[in-house]
């Protein structure tokens, strides 16, 4: 075999088993001989048709599109091809690694992309589920909340699901609809059997498990918080609704547009609940934060309300509320922090920043990723430190 197909050969087996560094040294490599004898410009024609083949090869991002939240489109289930073998992950030392991988359970199968941080061996970590929103994708998700950044520098694993195009058009996760509102069904029991799937197979402590989520992955995230109590200790709401809020697509605008209808404590009248005998053994009420800007124009600022409203029913609290403006001095906000009346001194169990001029965006975000706004107070930054808050209590 010529010495250079061996060299491509090569690249193009790293590539496939996820090693995506080496890979690209390997290509390097290869063409490092043929780029000298035929200049600078051009390779060999066996050169360059060989690199083409390798670079299909290779992932590429999706460039971001269009809003989150947007239109919530098709609702059909259709399988995707199964992969459930673990992440390609290996112990390391040096930076993180970001990884792609999928898992399928009973309500189908979804892609995921993994973050696990270098220099961690051997320590359970905290474990931080991300939920895109529509239009978006783990990368640009990743890229626009910084997200990876922040937990290599404190000690985090972050998994990324990702809605499939072929169960939602726009690749929102479908909040509004009955059969992904319940514990044991649709979205919601494949999101927590991927979590699961990620506390088997790598070195996650169990009682720091948390979600987070983006304007339609932040009203899924407030449903696992709300379903799933033996699974996440605490949970963020970015620009999201409240569990129940919409059993179709119509009314899943409506509350978008004007928040739940008045009257209802912040709980929808359309709230899909379980029996009791199928719900978690342990009924909790999840601590929550909640970010939302009072400038957006496609999530209204009163879904924010009613994610903290309906997380605080029946529950004796107190509440504190600050002004701040954000490090960059651009936006200003209202911080208000709920603590229960009869435990001043324990954690919180809902903050709520109204971040004032904020669109429908990550606040604090980068501009690397869609629906950021870098004005803003440092969302991540504090979904983190109020996770790292509030383990699971017993």
């Amino acid at each position: 075999m010529h010495p250079f197909l061996r060299k491509i050969l090569d690249a193009t087996r790293l590539t496939r088993s996820g090693q995506l560094t080496e890979a690209t040294q390997a290509i390097q490599h290869a063409l490092a001989g043929p780029l000298k004898q035929a200049g600078a410009h051009t390779a060999t024609q066996e050169g360059g048709d060989l690199l083409a083949a390798a670079v299909v090869e290779l992932p590429v991002a999706p460039a971001p599109a269009s809003p989150a939240l947007a239109a919530v489109g098709s609702l059909a289930e259709e399988p995707l091809v199964a992969d459930d073998a673990p992440p390609a992950v290996r112990p390391s030392t040096g930076p993180g690694r970001f990884v792609d991988s999928s898992f399928t359970g009973a309500a189908g199968t979804r892609a995921f992309k993994l973050f696990v941080p270098g220099g961690f061996d051997g320590e359970a970590l905290p474990l931080v589920v991300m939920l895109h929103g529509c239009t978006q994708d783990p990368d640009d998700f990743a890229a626009g909340t910084r997200m990876n950044a922040l937990a290599q520098e404190m000690g985090f694993v972050v998994l990324y699901p990702a809605q499939a195009p072929r169960s939602n058009s726009h690749k929102c996760w479908n909040w509004f609809s009955p059969q992904h509102q319940r514990r044991g069904s649709g979205e919601p029991a494949l999101l927590a059997g991927m979590t699961r799937h990620i506390l088997q197979t790598h070195s996650v402590d169990r009682d720091r498990v948390y979600v987070a989520g983006l304007s339609a992955g932040g009203a899924m995230a407030a449903i696992l918080a709300r379903e799933y109590p033996d699974v996440f200790a605490a949970a963020g709401v970015h620009s999201g609704v409240a569990p129940g809020g919409a059993n179709d697509v119509a009314s899943a605008f409506a509350v978008m547009k004007s928040g739940p209808r008045a009257g209802t404590n912040g709980a929808s009248p359309f709230a899909v609940r379980m029996p009791v005998a199928e719900r978690a053994p342990s009924d909790v009420t999840v601590p929550l934060i909640v970010f939302h800007g009072d400038a957006d124009q496609t999530v209204a600022a009163a879904n924010g309300d009613a994610v903290v409203a309906a997380a605080l029913v029946a529950q004796p609290v107190v509440a504190t509320t600050s002004a701040g403006t954000s490090a960059f001095g651009e936006r200003t906000f209202r911080r208000t922090v709920w603590r229960r009346e009869d435990q001043a001194a324990a954690p919180s169990v809902a903050e709520h920043w109204t971040v004032h001029g904020s669109p429908h965006a990550w606040s604090g975000g980068a501009a690397a990723g869609s629906y950021t706004d870098p004005a803003g107070p440092d969302a991540s930054r504090e979904m983190l430190r109020f996770f790292l808050e509030h383990p699971r209590r017993a």
